[in-house]
């Protein structure tokens, strides 16, 4: 994980983010909308994300994106435009194949944010913003989110403990990972007990609990809480009015973007790429505090 400009940001501006950009992706499947919202997602991806990382995700998120255009095309037979017929006899449309596209690109675009999602909206923020509200919601979510990663490194010290001491043989693979699974949900069960035994020693559940929070929403935050409600809905109140109108079926098209449209998609644009130029800002004080040394 890469340190963001953007996680330093108050809990309620980062829900706001990717509520915004989450809804978008998945609500908004005008062609333009869809590559401002993926090329934007990458972007940030590349961002807060290793390279490692991010490489491991596109080699399984291409094949996903290829299967989801395959998929719709298959199985969607809506549109006017033949383009040939399948071995099954229905007709492959051009408007189908072109949805499927327009969904892979989607799916991409939501995988990413959800990507992002988890590196800037850490278990703390959730706590935070769930905490009053939804109390047992927000812990439950908190310990899940938090207890995956553990799982998984405590899988791998298992692993290297049981190879060290000679246990892992290549013939009894099957036998070795039910050993290793019984281990772990052993260790799973004995960290239930003592997580409950914590909380209860630090009065979880008892009315008038406080709670101390670092989070204090400052000046910036107001700001571009305020750019993104502002933001998000006058793209709403454009696209509700029938701004950028598209079609998929049965004949793919809508009309000519005009001013207002194209105002549409720079305000969209600008709220999708906020985490981006915030990284760009931080960049260039950082550079300019260091040529005054």
């Amino acid at each position: 994980m890469r340190k963001s400009a953007f996680a330093g940001y108050h809990p309620a501006v980062n829900a706001a983010y990717f509520l915004l950009v989450l809804t978008g992706a998945v609500c908004w499947m005008h062609p333009l909308a869809l590559g401002v919202s993926a090329v934007c997602a990458a972007g940030y991806a590349a961002v807060v994300l290793t390279p490692r990382v991010l490489e491991r995700r596109l080699l399984w998120l291409l094949p996903v994106m290829g299967l989801a255009a395959v998929i719709n095309p298959a199985f969607n037979h809506r549109g006017a435009t033949i383009l040939a017929y399948l071995p099954s006899g229905n007709p492959l449309t051009l408007e189908s194949l072109a949805y499927g596209l327009a969904a892979a690109g989607m799916l991409a675009a939501v995988l990413l944010w959800c990507a992002c999602l988890h590196q800037v909206v850490d278990t703390e923020k959730i706590l935070y913003l769930l905490g009053r509200p939804l109390p047992t919601l927000s812990l439950v979510l908190a310990m899940a989110l938090g207890f995956v990663p553990r799982f998984r490194q405590q899988s791998q010290k298992v692993a290297q403990a049981r190879k060290a001491a000679g246990w892992e043989v290549s013939r009894r693979r099957l036998r070795e990972a039910v050993t290793r699974f019984s281990i772990l949900v052993t260790w799973a069960l004995e960290t239930a007990v003592e997580t409950a035994d914590s909380l209860a020693g630090r009065g979880c559940g008892l009315p008038g609990r406080t709670a101390f929070s670092p989070f204090r929403l400052e000046r910036r935050d107001l700001w571009a809480l305020a750019f993104l409600l502002l933001g998000g809905g006058f793209v709403l109140w454009r696209v509700a009015g029938g701004g950028l109108a598209w079609q998929w079926f049965p004949r793919m098209g809508g009309p000519a973007p005009g001013p207002g449209d194209w105002a549409v998609l720079v305000v969209y644009g600008a709220v999708c790429a906020l985490p981006l130029i915030l990284e760009g800002k931080e960049a260039w004080l950082w550079r300019r505090s260091r040529s005054r040394i």
